[in-house]
């Protein structure tokens, strides 16, 4: 599979400046950013900042910022699969998690989290892949937004709307073991039949017992 990663900018007003939303970056792009405190939501800081240099280096990596100056206020990850999840099992290369979505806390409510995805779909650069993303509620700042479990709900399947994203039933038991949770994928026009029907197989394990 060739993993098209073509560079976007774009700025947009913030409350103090132009915020840009930019990407695919590469890592020795990011590495000249810093990142903002707040944004701890699955690692310190510098350990996250770390963490999107690695993905921005791998062939199907790619990191979508949003930064005030040289500061990453915002960001959304795209990469495989994690080997140790049901969703690598299948063994396909054109399968692509959207594996997180972060924008510090003085910056939300400025359409920041909009701009990132859209800015990764742009220019049919995940059109040969299917694009997945788990929700559980688990992960889900409830008590900065003040939004109750299906409020933030509602909210992350508009955002994933956006770019084309819709529910997909699975039995997965993460996402069962909460009705909030959700499985959202969106598959590129240009995916082949045989990819999709496997993707089916993963999604659903117990159908391989009858």
């Amino acid at each position: 599979m060739e993993h098209l990663k073509r560079y976007k900018r774009r700025v947009r007003p913030g409350k103090a400046g132009p915020i840009a939303v930019e990407g695919p970056i590469p890592p020795e792009q990011l590495l000249r950013y810093r990142m903002h405190p707040s944004l701890d939501a699955f690692r310190r800081p510098a350990e996250q900042h770390a963490a999107l240099v690695e993905i921005a280096g791998l062939p199907e990596g790619r990191i979508i910022a949003a930064l005030d100056e040289d500061v990453i206020v915002g960001y959304v990850t795209f990469h495989y699969p994690d080997e140790l999840e049901r969703w690598s099992e299948g063994g396909m290369d054109d399968l692509i998690e959207l594996g997180a979505i972060e924008v510090a806390d003085d910056y939300r409510g400025l359409g920041l989290g909009k701009a990132l995805i859209i800015t990764a779909f742009e220019d049919g650069q995940l059109d040969n892949a299917i694009v997945y993303t788990t929700e559980y509620y688990w992960h889900w700042d409830l008590e900065g937004s003040g939004l109750t479990v299906w409020q933030y709900r509602e909210m992350m399947e508009k955002l994933m709307k956006s770019v084309g994203m819709v529910w997909f039933a699975t039995d997965d038991p993460e996402i069962c073991a909460h009705p909030a949770n959700c499985l959202m994928v969106r598959i590129g026009k240009d995916v082949p039949l045989a990819s999709a029907e496997q993707f089916d197989r993963v999604r659903f394990r117990q159908r391989f017992m009858y």
